[in-house]
């Protein structure tokens, strides 16, 4: 028996960046402020007080990051566009210097014989629009039509795939609920807003970005995932995954492919939880896609407490089983998840828009960088996403979080996902451990599996 694991012949391998991670040049060309700017420059939200001023420098040396991704073999790049350098204020006027960017990285890409996904929003609101109320204000669900008309007139020629929106209920909880993200607002009933306003912004940024194609596109939406699981086999902690699952996956999921809310929301919450809608919201936030991005990290055990506001439960973290520096390593929860999606939505096709692992690394005496662990998660989770692929489940494609190592939000640089390592001080680059793995999986188009990395136990000391 062959113990390779093959993938399909025209599978996307790729790698992913959002622009405010990586790109830098916060203020130069006409580019203007947008709220992870005013985040990150207020005293006490991010880590040591970074910013994402300069960041990985992108900006400046996106031509030098193209030749890497050629060098890795990649067959496809997704990166996010920057709203507020394209559009300083949001609307009206457009900045042609934003435009020219994002063209030349295009044109360069497809040259490196690179496919190109782009994402219209990975968090980075024009701050002009903030102040007249941000995503709480549904004009903005126009300003971002307006603005996926532009960028779909511009490249659609040369690009095929669009998301519009990364992780959309990143931006309700820990944007709008929680706080920790910009604009950091702590007000549920503004996040409730938010969750709906993001939705069909999304539905009427599809449609914009249809009217104008040059071509066929490839149209979706990229949604962050957990395995949801509760901590016991209790009916409390049943209920609280059902619920928790409901948070993550059907407050998205539901109003995206159903053309409604999920129950859990419309019946206890209502009001004041239920979302605002108007007439053909809901149809409009169900316009057909042409593909799902899922970004999986891990999974989320969860156990019932009355005593948590609203939600009425709790993560809890397993004890004695391995964890990178932010989350449990648990691959078979990507398969548990893309499985659950596939059964209860059915998408026209599935790319796993973002998997990868912070682990501490650094560059050895002999200049290599060695990442074994970020090498073995890696390959447990495509082990699982072949497993799913096998079972017949449309899977088109696969992007490693992160490129390179960039600018963690709230973490600021104290977490590196890349598989390029970024020295922030003088911009080197170097190939990581991971990395060259990852491109020799590219370039077979397989890969058989092996053990590169065990977690650490007390009881291997005897």
């Amino acid at each position: 028996m062959d113990s390779k694991l093959s993938f399909p012949k025209d599978f996307l391998w790729g790698a992913a960046t959002a622009a405010y991670q990586i790109e830098g040049a916060w203020n130069e060309d006409g580019k203007g402020p947008s709220i992870w700017d005013t985040f990150a420059h207020t005293p006490g939200k991010i880590f040591k007080g970074e910013t994402g001023d300069v960041a990985a420098d992108h900006y400046h040396r996106w031509k030098e990051d193209v030749d890497l991704m050629a060098t890795l073999g990649l067959r496809a790049y997704r990166f996010s566009i920057s709203w507020p350098r394209v559009l300083p204020t949001g609307k009206g006027v457009i900045n042609q210097a934003g435009i020219d960017f994002y063209s030349r990285l295009t044109d360069y890409l497809l040259e490196k014989g690179i496919t190109p996904l782009a994402t219209m929003y990975h968090w980075d609101l024009p701050q002009a629009l903030q102040d007249e109320g941000g995503w709480t204000n549904r004009n903005t669900t126009s300003y971002f039509s307006d603005y996926c008309r532009i960028m779909v007139d511009k490249l659609s020629d040369r690009v095929t795939y669009w998301a519009t929106f990364n992780e959309p209920a990143v931006v309700v909880m820990d944007g709008h609920l929680f706080g920790s993200h910009a604009p950091g607002i702590q007000d549920f009933s503004a996040a409730v807003k938010v969750a709906h306003n993001l939705l069909l912004a999304h539905g009427l940024g599809v449609q914009a970005m249809r009217a104008v194609a040059h071509q066929p596109i490839k149209a979706g939406i990229v949604l962050n995932t957990a395995d949801v699981q509760p901590a016991s086999d209790s009916d409390e902690d049943k209920q609280a995954a059902a619920c928790a699952n409901m948070f993550l996956l059907g407050l998205m999921l539901d109003p995206l492919y159903k053309g409604k809310y999920p129950d859990l929301i419309t019946d206890p919450f209502s009001p004041p939880a239920a979302p605002p809608t108007l007439a053909d919201d809901l149809k409009v936030i169900a316009t057909p896609m042409d593909f799902q991005g899922l970004n999986y990290y891990s999974r989320a055990v969860v156990k019932s407490n009355p005593a948590v506001p609203l939600l009425g439960f709790e993560e809890v973290h397993p004890q004695g089983d391995d964890f990178s520096e932010m989350w449990e390593v648990y691959p078979q929860g990507l398969s548990n998840v893309l499985q659950r999606v596939w059964k209860e939505y059915h998408p026209a096709n599935i790319i796993v828009t973002e998997n990868g692992a912070c682990v501490a690394d650094g560059v050895d005496v002999d200049g290599n960088v060695r990442d074994p662990r970020r090498l073995q998660y890696i390959q447990d989770h495509l082990i699982q996403l072949h497993t799913c692929i096998q079972k017949g489940l449309p899977i088109t494609g696969y992007m490693v979080w992160s490129l390179m190592d960039n600018f963690e939000w709230a973490r600021g640089y104290s977490k590196r996902f890349g598989v390029i390592y970024v020295d922030f001080e003088t911009q080197q680059r170097i190939i990581k451990q991971s990395g060259k793995w990852y491109s020799q999986v590219i370039r077979e188009n397989s890969f058989v599996p092996q053990v590169y990395y065990r977690p650490f136990s007390p009881n291997s000391l005897h």
